[in-house]
């Protein structure tokens, strides 16, 4: 291991040191999906959970909050809704709006 600190991978002549925290949150936030019960055929909808895609694995909580899961991968977060009939689980991913 080296005693000298790691280069950092920004250019601080064109960059302050806020607008490059602001580019690393940008790249490293989780992607948001949410969990949408289809109800019918394409009758009606609602949202039941939302979710967090992280590195190593995902997070889901109900949107009621009463219910919270530590998941493998974000697919996994449908087996936890109950199976009925004439209902279609999705997992739906939210859009990253440009500029936040």
């Amino acid at each position: 291991m080296s005693d000298q600190a790691a280069e950092p991978a920004f250019d601080a002549a064109n960059m302050d040191f806020n607008t490059m925290i602001a580019q690393i949150v940008t790249d490293q936030a989780p992607r948001v999906f949410a969990v949408v019960l289809e109800f019918g055929e394409q009758t009606d909808a609602e949202i039941v959970g939302w979710g967090l895609e992280l590195d190593h694995g995902a997070y889901m909580v109900t949107a009621d909050g009463r219910n919270q899961y530590a998941l493998a991968e974000p697919g996994n977060a449908l087996r936890y809704l109950r199976n009925r009939s004439n209902v279609k689980p999705h997992l739906i991913w939210a859009k990253r709006t440009p500029g936040e």
